[in-house]
């Protein structure tokens, strides 16, 4: 089987105010050093490996000047890239131009995935967001005519000041625009970014908890109303345009992680680079690797990874891959959790696979809490 390649670009013109990601505005002057180190990582890494999809994330990897975008082509060319690969990038509106499209283009990228967030300029300027409406149409509309058939758009809900009216628009508003994808995330206040320090000082006025519940459920009805399908927690899409590289993240299969603070998962081990852009750059310079942390899965590791992400799939988990996977029953290591969740009629058991019901997708966390496994179990 084939891995999934993620490469992290960590500029941004400027960070959003909810943003804990592993990214800094402000240092334009390394973006072509940084694709150097880049560029000698994904060649090392991605060395004689059979590659099923390319996931280009950040930060803001249209930000990265054209440049530092040729030198991460021509490495991603000498790599055994699957003719049929899933190859995404992330983009935001006020980022994007005609010139890296094309290079896109002829790097293989066949699924541009922007982040809008919100319909209105009111909240978009809010949350710390670059770009107006009118900016994310006219990019969206720049993507489109350039080709590109597979784009998704990513949308939020909880957000500070956010009505469920502020949803219902945002959703029927870019279903207008026709995208193949759209990811629809809660806030998650972090503590240290600007939303986190308003939240500590009780400044940050966010939706109580039944209206985000009653905004998830709206969003899930609304978007499969507009023609797209629930396939994990937060994720939706028209038919056969689910994202196969983030698929292989919840069930659980390998993939190899290039860039500053990216997380990778081979051969039963996970990994995460070095998360200082100098630090980052000199490591790969010198040993072509900037692994700061490295942990061997045990068994027990590898089930609660394998329940915790399959779960947060549609579809759920498959007692028969379970079984090739860990050479152990489903049912002999939970019966107990899975009676209990099975009766309360939140967990579906049907032709071999478990899943939480579509109903209680929005309390997923308190169920696949139940699946983390004691120390003394026999089983193990």
């Amino acid at each position: 089987m084939g891995v999934g390649l993620y490469i992290h670009i960590p500029f941004c013109k400027s960070k959003c105010m909810y943003c804990d990601f592993c990214s800094y505005s402000g240092k334009e002057k390394m973006m072509i050093e940084y694709a150097h180190a880049l560029k000698k990582e994904i060649l090392l890494s991605g060395k004689g490996r059979r590659i099923e999809t390319v996931f280009i994330g950040g930060g803001t990897p249209t930000y990265l000047c054209l440049d530092a975008w040729e030198l991460i082509s021509k490495s991603l060319k000498e790599l055994n890239i699957d003719d049929r690969a899933e190859f995404t990038v992330e983009c935001n509106p006020g980022t994007i131009d005609i010139d890296k499209l094309k290079l896109f283009k002829k790097t293989g990228v066949n699924r541009i995935s922007i982040g809008l967030q919100a319909w209105q300029d009111s909240l978009l300027k809010s949350i710390g967001r670059i770009h107006t409406r009118q900016e994310f149409i006219d990019s969206f509309n720049m993507v489109r005519a350039e080709g590109f058939e597979n784009i998704n758009v990513d949308i939020m809900f909880g957000l500070p000041g956010q009505g469920l009216e502020d949803l219902k628009e945002t959703i029927e508003e870019l279903a207008k625009l026709n995208p193949e994808h759209i990811s629809c995330y809660s806030l998650i206040v972090e503590g240290n970014t600007p939303f986190g320090k308003l939240y500590e000082k009780g400044e940050l006025k966010l939706p109580d908890e039944d209206l985000e519940r009653e905004m998830y459920e709206e969003a899930v009805k609304l978007l499969n109303e507009k023609g797209y399908s629930q396939y994990e927690i937060s994720n939706f899409s028209k038919e056969t345009f689910q994202c196969k590289h983030n698929i292989k993240y919840w069930k659980a299969e390998e993939y190899i992680a290039c860039g500053l603070g990216a997380h990778g998962y081979v051969e039963g081990r996970r990994y995460r680079n070095q998360e200082n852009i100098k630090k980052y750059i000199q490591a790969v310079k010198e040993t072509g690797s900037s692994v700061v942390e490295s942990h061997k899965n045990s068994l027990k590791d590898e089930i609660e990874e394998f329940m915790f992400m399959g779960l947060r799939m549609v579809e759920g988990v498959s007692e028969d891959e379970f079984y090739k996977r860990f050479g152990l029953s489903l049912w002999d290591l939970y019966e107990d959790v899975l009676n209990k969740f099975i009766k309360l009629n939140l967990l579906k058991w049907r032709d071999g696979r478990l899943s939480i019901k579509a109903e209680a997708l929005g309390i997923s966390n308190s169920i696949m809490c139940e699946f983390i496994l004691d120390n003394s179990c026999e089983v193990l």
